[in-house]
């Protein structure tokens, strides 16, 4: 049995690659404003995260990451705003199509990703994306996007994140900056006990990337949740 099946830090089926990563593709951002009733009652926070919540922009984002230093995969997440003090924000459900992606990210940055299976079919000025919880569709969009792009950066939309793994707290500030185009909303539906059920809620703002790149460094680790 080799390193890619399991090695000495309890990977299996995958090879540890550690951070820094440089990743390239394409994705959609919704951005919106959560409540805070909404977010504590039906967010599905995880305790740690619980009575936490402190406000700011929250984020759903739909990513098709074409390179990636584990290969090609595509990635569901939600950042429902900020939590504690220092405020941070935290990625609280994360579904990728990758089961090396979710092992290493656990394992570099404590981003609690979950391996599902994805389709993601692209049309002149539409995406269609669907998620499976084994055989059941779970998760279905369709995001139509033009006009004129314009720049994109973590810049504007800052991504601090604190996130809380086996007992490690993972501190990461990833950079990143492609090209923008509005978007909207087609069509959304979705199985609540997959995902948070964001169907009647307005997105504040909608936008297509591609293409973007971003730099997920290596975090700063804290043997306790802080």
């Amino acid at each position: 049995m080799d390193e890619s099946q399991v090695n000495s830090s309890g990977f299996a089926n995958s090879k540890k690659v550690p951070a820094p990563w440089e990743l390239m593709g394409e994705g959609i951002i919704l951005i919106y404003k959560f409540s805070k009733d909404w977010v504590e009652e039906k967010s599905r926070l995880p305790a740690h995260l619980q009575g936490q919540f402190k406000g700011g922009l929250g984020f759903v984002m739909l990513v098709d990451y074409q390179k990636s230093p584990v290969g090609p995969y595509r990635e569901l997440l939600i950042i429902p705003g900020k939590f504690g003090q220092p405020k941070k924000q935290a990625i609280t459900h994360i579904y990728v199509d990758s089961e090396a992606s979710t092992q290493n990210g656990r394992a570099n940055w404590g981003i609690p990703k979950n391996t599902v299976p994805f389709s993601w079919e692209k049309s002149k000025g539409s995406d269609q994306i669907s998620i499976y919880s084994g055989k059941k569709k779970a998760f279905s969009a369709t995001i139509d996007h033009g006009g004129i792009p314009f720049p994109v950066t973590t810049s504007l939309l800052p991504m601090d994140l604190r996130q809380l793994w086996e007992k490690h707290t993972f501190l990461t500030l990833p950079k990143g900056k492609g090209w923008g185009k509005l978007a909207k909303i087609k069509s959304l539906k979705l199985d609540p006990a997959f995902f948070p059920d964001i169907r009647e809620i307005r997105p504040l703002l909608a936008v297509k990337v591609n293409p973007f790149h971003i730099h997920f460094p290596q975090p700063t680790i804290l043997d306790e949740s802080v």
